[in-house]
C-alpha cells in the first residue's frame, strides 16, 4: 500500500521508519509547514536513488531533526498525492476536530482510505466521519486511537459489538505512572508529578493527562464502536463526544487515600469505561494484585462480553513505534 503520512511527531516518523517492514511505501510525508513528495518517475525525492518509488524515510527523518521541516514542498501536496491510504497523525484537537477531520474527509473524497493515530475526529466527530464513509468507497481504521499498540478497537470488532457489554480501563500511561509513583513512595502528587516531568513522561502542563480527557477520549472512541457497530441503521445509534462524558482527573487523589487503600490490600487506578449509553472516568479503588493494578505507563483493556466473559489486554499505551505498530496494522486490515 503507498501511504501519505500527515504528521511528523513521533508517531508519523515511526511510521515513516517502520512501514516498508510491514510490506508498504511511504510516498508523501506532511508536517504543519512542509512536505515532501515520491517524484512519481522511479526516484526518490530529494535522494538520488533510481530503484524506488517512495520517499527516503531516513532522510524525512533526518530533515526533521535537523532542520524542523520533512521537505520543501507544500503540506498540501501531501494530501493531493497518489497514495492508497492517508495516515492521520497529526496532534489530537477537540471541537471541531480540525485539520485532522478535514484531512480525512479529503481522502475519502477521492474514495481513499484513512487510518487515524489522532482521536479528535473518531472523538468529537464520528458521525460525520462514518456518513463522509458512506459516501466514498474508502474506509477509515482508528486502532491507534486507543491503547497504542493494544488491540482494543479490533479486539471489540471481533467479538461484535453488539456482543460487548461494557470496555474498562487504565488508559493513560501518564496518570497511571504517578498514582503507582505515589504508592509506592508513599509520595504526594505534586512531588511526583514533578519527577514525571523530569522523566518525560508528563508533559510541562499535564492536564490532558491528569485531568482526565486523553482516557476519557479513548472512552468516547470505544462508546461509539459499541453504539454504532450494535445497530443496523446508524440513525439509531446514539453518537459520544467528550461532552457526553462524566470525567474526573487525579489531581485531587492525596497521597494518605493511597496508603489508606494499601492497608485494605487496595490501590488507586483512574479507570475509564464505556457502554453503548455511558462514558465514565474517575479514581477508583481496584485491588492491589487485581488485573486493573497495572503499574507504571502500563495500559489494560478489559472487554466485558456477552458469551466470553471477561477479556483482558495490556501492554504499551503510547510511543511513537509502539503506536505506528498499530497505525501499520489497520493499514494491513485494508488491503
Amino acid at each position: 500500500m503507498r501511504l501519505a503520512v500527515i504528521g511528523a511527531g513521533a508517531v508519523g516518523r515511526s511510521v515513516v521508519e517502520l512501514a516498508g517492514e510491514y510490506g508498504h511505501e511511504v510516498v508523501a510525508v506532511a508536517d504543519s509547514s512542509s512536505a515532501t513528495v515520491a517524484d512519481g518517475t522511479g526516484g526518490r525525492a530529494g535522494a538520488g536513488g533510481d530503484d524506488a518509488i517512495g520517499v527516503d524515510p531516513d532522510a524525512v527523518v533526518a530533515r526533521k531533526a535537523e532542520r524542523g521541516i520533512v521537505g520543501d514542498a507544500d503540506p498540501d501536496d501531501a494530501l493531493s498525492a497518489d497514495y492508497d491510504v492517508l495516515v492521520e497523525a497529526t496532534p489530537t484537537t477537540l471541537g471541531d476536530a480540525e485539520p485532522g477531520f478535514t484531512h480525512v474527509t479529503a481522502a475519502l473524497e477521492r474514495d481513499r482510505h484513512a487510518v487515524l493515530a489522532n482521536k479528535g475526529p473518531v472523538a468529537e466527530r464520528f458521525g460525520d466521519l462514518r456518513a463522509a464513509v458512506d459516501d466514498s468507497d474508502g474506509e477509515i481504521r482508528f486502532e491507534a486511537t486507543v491503547g497504542g499498540a493494544i488491540p482494543a478497537v479490533s479486539t471489540v470488532e471481533d467479538i461484535e459489538p453488539g456482543h460487548v457489554t461494557a470496555v474498562r480501563g487504565v488508559l493513560n500511561g501518564t496518570a497511571n505512572f504517578i498514582l503507582t509513583r505515589m504508592a509506592a513512595e508513599g509520595l504526594d502528587y505534586d512531588h511526583v508529578l514533578a519527577e514525571a516531568q523530569d522523566l518525560g513522561v508528563a508533559e510541562a502542563d499535564p492536564s490532558f493527562d491528569v485531568d482526565g480527557t486523553d482516557a476519557a477520549l479513548k472512552c468516547v472512541i470505544l462508546a461509539n464502536v459499541l453504539s454504532f457497530g450494535a445497530v443496523d441503521d446508524p440513525a439509531d445509534a446514539r453518537e459520544f463526544t467528550l461532552a457526553d462524558a462524566d470525567v474526573s482527573g487525579i489531581r485531587d487523589v492525596p497521597g494518605s487515600a493511597l496508603r489508606l487503600a494499601a492497608e485494605d490490600g487496595r490501590t488507586v487506578r483512574l479507570i475509564g469505561e464505556a457502554t453503548g449509553e455511558t462514558v465514565r472516568v474517575a479514581p477508583r479503588l481496584v485491588p492491589e494484585n487485581g488485573t486493573l493494578a497495572v503499574s507504571g505507563t502500563q495500559n489494560i483493556v478489559q472487554i466485558e462480553t456477552s458469551h466470553a466473559g471477561r477479556l483482558n489486554i495490556s501492554g504499551r499505551g503510547a510511543g511513537g513505534p509502539e503506536t505506528a505498530s498499530a497505525v501499520l496494522g489497520d493499514v494491513g486490515r485494508l488491503e
